[in-house]
């Protein structure tokens, strides 16, 4: 349903995206997360018609989006990160004036607004001016309008950008709602795991460059398949560190120093304890072994430096 193909975006000489492949299916909630400048909104911009690229293509519903924009943009509801609102207008006003915007027939434009004010918890708000509400009552407010047109596709940028933690649970169920009423979702965001819960896919992308994009399943599997584990000695952390690496299941030293050694681990359970017997036998006076586990944060945080390390030696 979204496809983009070698997508390149230049401002200038800074590649704001390199070589951009995505493949978003129909029905499926898509995550794209990357720090901020790592090239969401460039790529979320392109999609709504709104941002043309440098080089290579962009499809939503096989439609491409710079040959014919006026049929993506009737295929897609778009929320930026940020948008304005009218001090003079009612929340049933504003969803009724964008509504007329969007060509939704008058007869049906005041079903959908209730309906959608339903959804989205504001019912009872319609008749407040818009600009009298929070944060995240705007923000439903915005997902709202980008359904009036009632489009197979949407394309959120940030939806839960500065809200509260009640306000972030709210907008995920309400997104979660919407896959299973069939709609396809590129949602873009910089915290990985406020993502993982709703979506069927997840595409990491640093510097313009996508670096990893898989099924939450697939994703979540290599965070399992590695642990983290802690060592505490009494000295010769650096010395600990080094001999740790000449094993096959260590993979990363996250943190070393003469004291502490914290690395990532791809054996199994037995595999710790002959870990635990070997450093013994090299006499490395050991003061606490453990597992302090893995997250996504960390995988994140992994893969978007290598690219760092990448960018930076190019």
């Amino acid at each position: 349903m979204i496809v983009t193909e070698n997508l390149c975006k230049k401002y200038n000489k800074v590649e704001a995206i390199k070589n951009l492949n995505l493949n978003v299916r129909q029905g499926t909630v898509f995550g794209f997360v990357g720090e901020n400048g790592a090239g969401k909104t460039t790529t979320l911009s392109i999609l709504a018609t709104l941002t043309l690229p440098t080089t290579g293509r962009a499809y939503i519903g096989g439609v491409e989006v710079t040959t014919d924009a006026p049929h993506v943009r009737r295929l897609i509801g778009y929320m930026p990160d940020q948008f304005g609102v009218y001090d003079d207008l009612t929340v049933k006003e504003y969803l009724a004036f964008y509504g007329t915007a969007y060509g939704v027939a008058s007869s049906l434009i005041e079903e959908r607004t209730k309906d959608l004010l339903q959804m989205v918890s504001l019912s009872s708000k319609e008749h407040f001016y818009v600009n009298s509400l929070s944060k995240g009552m705007q923000q439903r407010l915005g997902l709202a309008r980008s359904l009036m047109h009632d489009p197979p596709v949407l394309i959120l940028d940030e939806p839960a950008s500065g809200l509260d933690p009640r306000s972030r649970i709210e907008m995920r169920e309400i997104i979660k709602g919407l896959r299973e009423r069939g709609k396809t979702i590129l949602i873009s965001s910089h915290i990985l795991p406020e993502l993982a819960d709703m979506c069927d896919e997840i595409g990491i992308i640093a510097h313009g460059t996508l670096v990893a994009c898989a099924g939450v399943e697939v994703v979540n599997a290599r965070v399992q398949g590695q642990k983290q584990l802690f060592i505490e000695v009494l000295a010769k952390g650096n010395r600990l560190a080094d001999h740790l690496m000449t094993r096959h299941d260590v993979t990363d030293i996250l943190v070393a120093d003469e004291r502490h050694v914290e690395f990532l681990f791809s054996g199994s359970e037995e595999a710790q304890v002959d870990l635990f017997r070997d450093l013994s036998v090299h006499e490395f006076a050991i003061k606490s072994f453990r597992e302090v586990g893995s997250s996504l944060e960390e995988l994140f945080m992994r893969l978007t430096e290598e690219e760092h390390v990448s960018s930076l030696s190019s």
